[in-house]
């Protein structure tokens, strides 16, 4: 068996058997607390800090319903009223939660690598887990979208999955090829306009297209990606109307797919520019799936970090 994690910064280098084993509780905790209609007590006792930099309701609410679910306290840091708002170190900061004995801390920041350094900094058996940071993980994320395959198309060996969009600036395309690969996926494409498309150094084991009708054929899974304006330069912005006609979702595109093809989408949704509304409401949409799943993946990461 894999060793226990102690923190979640990054899916990459997981081994498949510690991703299964997240990917198997969180489908355990869903059956265990009802779907969420029943509170389990496993963490009772247990404080777990929110500490996001930046906005996030929908992570943010996930996390917290997830360590409520599982009898946790759960505190979520105003940063508009703490001391970072008024130039204190984050290290002091982290070393100032720490003394008011905390078990696990969830941090969201814009800085990549914000997360493995609070890991290094940390002076007490506090946990840490990524909540997202900058444009290089979101390993929760990548869990939820993985276990929604999972749950449709279980042979990761046979299958195909399209990444679309801002692939350049995405923490979540990251974590999603570090899940799919780990798991075993047949072949993982990822499409983006030249200038959102990153090296293919940094995705060796993809295959990049520009051409979405191309990536998308016969795809099992397409995982559209949100148009990250807040990450991004003036010379990286497309133009909305000519992007969409170029690579966002419609019924015609999502028919060259294979029958039955997955929609997913990390949210939120930009209806009209990465994808077309009848498409996200679609009877092939997974999208609202992701939501749920991604409660109960949380469920299983705080589980496994803070289990006694």
């Amino acid at each position: 068996m894999s060793p226990r994690l102690r923190h979640l910064t990054s899916l990459e280098h997981l081994p498949r058997a510690t991703i299964e084993r997240l990917l198997d509780r969180a489908e355990a905790m869903r059956d265990a607390c009802a779907h969420g209609t029943r509170k389990l007590d496993l963490l009772t006792g247990r404080t777990v800090l929110n500490l996001f930099f930046e906005p996030s309701t929908r992570t943010r609410t996930s996390f917290e319903l997830a360590a409520r679910r599982l009898g946790a306290d759960v505190i979520n840091f105003d940063l508009g009223l703490s001391s970072t708002s008024k130039g204190e170190a984050m290290f002091d900061t982290l070393h100032t939660l720490e003394a008011m004995h905390l078990d696990a801390i969830i941090v969201r920041h814009k800085v990549s690598g914000t997360p493995d350094e609070l890991v290094r900094h940390a002076m007490s058996g506090v946990s840490v887990i990524n909540a997202g940071d900058g444009n290089r993980a979101h390993p929760t994320q990548g869990l939820l979208d993985a276990l929604t395959i999972r749950q449709h198309r279980p042979d990761f060996h046979q299958l195909v999955v399209t990444i679309c969009g801002d692939v350049k600036h995405s923490r979540v395309a990251r974590s999603d090829v570090h899940a799919l690969s780990a798991l075993g996926a047949k072949e993982i494409r990822l499409c983006a306009p030249s200038g959102l498309m990153p090296a293919q150094t940094d995705f060796p084991h993809c295959r990049l297209f520009d051409n979405f009708d191309s990536a998308i054929e016969g795809a099992d899974a397409v995982i559209m990606l949100r148009l990250q304006k807040e990450r991004m330069t003036a010379t990286d912005l497309p133009d909305e109307a000519a992007y969409f006609q170029h690579y966002g979702l419609d019924k015609r595109r999502l028919a060259l797919a294979a029958k039955g093809c997955l929609v997913m989408h990390p949210g939120p949704i930009n209806r009209g520019i990465e994808i077309a509304s009848d498409v996200a409401d679609g009877a092939q949409s997974r999208i609202l799936e992701q939501v749920g799943n991604g409660v109960f993946v949380r469920m299983a990461v705080l589980n496994e970090v803070l289990g006694r």
